[in-house]
């Protein structure tokens, strides 16, 4: 069976996590899935190659490597929705962004309590004893999350999605200084974007943004077409149109990490 996650530990401040770039699914999910849940689409593709830009900046990378539709690593465990009163997809997702089922029969309550302990759980631990380490080390965290979207679902949203959507649970899980920062360093790239719009930031954003514990994290949802052609697969990196994303991306971390550090001077 595909490992649940890869960690690369480094030795600076920032971890960049990526819940959602697997494309492994456990036999046993597999025998379950229709074949439109088997192409695994909502996959948040080639995250580790898009954020190849950061290898000098020596982050620690937790990456996922089974698919969300197994079940969502940036899901309350509780199943409480992260955006009341929008459409979204549950923990154990049940159709696609664009609302097509996916199982040939949907996984009861037992089954996503197991799927908790077995494909959940390894993710979370994993990334809090990496929080916990680089805090230990520094006295401080930056905690980036990486995903990615098709830019036009109108399940989800109206019209087609800006390319950069910072989520900082508008303003909560990170220190004022280190989201003005970012915002500052997005609103100077030639790219659409937004910050705390449709995607304010995911369960692992909310859960481990603790600025007042010195953890400031950070979620980029980018839209897809920004690195790839997103309409059909196989969804191949284009390397090209990525690069302009990429220098955008590394401007905004520089500027994060910039800001904490200075918050850390600035305490001591």
């Amino acid at each position: 069976m595909t490992d649940t996650v890869i960690v690369t530990r480094g030795s600076s401040p920032l971890i960049l996590s990526m819940p959602h770039p697997g494309t492994g699914v456990p036999p046993e999910v597999a025998a379950q899935l229709n074949e439109r849940g088997k192409l695994v689409e909502d996959t948040d593709w080639h995250m580790r190659q898009l954020y190849s830009f950061a290898t000098p900046l020596q982050p620690t990378i937790v990456e996922a490597q089974l698919s969300r539709f197994v079940i969502d690593l940036n899901r309350d465990p509780s199943g409480v929705s992260l955006y009341p009163g929008q459409a979204t997809t549950e923990l154990v997702p049940t159709t696609t962004f664009d609302g097509a089922p996916i199982w040939q029969t949907a996984p009861d309550a037992h089954e996503i309590e197991r799927r908790k302990g077995a494909y959940f759980q390894p993710y979370h631990t994993a990334l809090a004893a990496e929080i916990a380490r680089v805090k230990a080390e520094h006295g401080y965290c930056v905690l980036w999350d990486c995903h990615s979207i098709k830019s036009v679902i109108p399940r989800l949203f109206e019209g087609t999605l800006p390319t950069l959507n910072l989520g900082t649970n508008s303003g909560q899980s990170c220190a004022p200084s280190i989201e003005a920062a970012a915002v500052t360093a997005m609103a100077g790239q030639p790219l659409t974007q937004i910050a705390n719009g449709r995607f304010k930031g995911g369960w692992i954003t909310r859960h481990y943004g603790r600025p007042f514990e010195r953890v400031h994290a950070l979620q980029m949802e980018i839209a897809l077409s920004a690195y790839l052609a997103e309409e059909n697969a196989p969804w191949a990196f284009d390397a090209t149109k990525a690069a302009s994303l990429q220098t955008a991306l590394s401007a905004i971390i520089a500027a994060a990490l910039d800001a904490a550090a200075a918050l850390e001077r600035s305490r001591s």
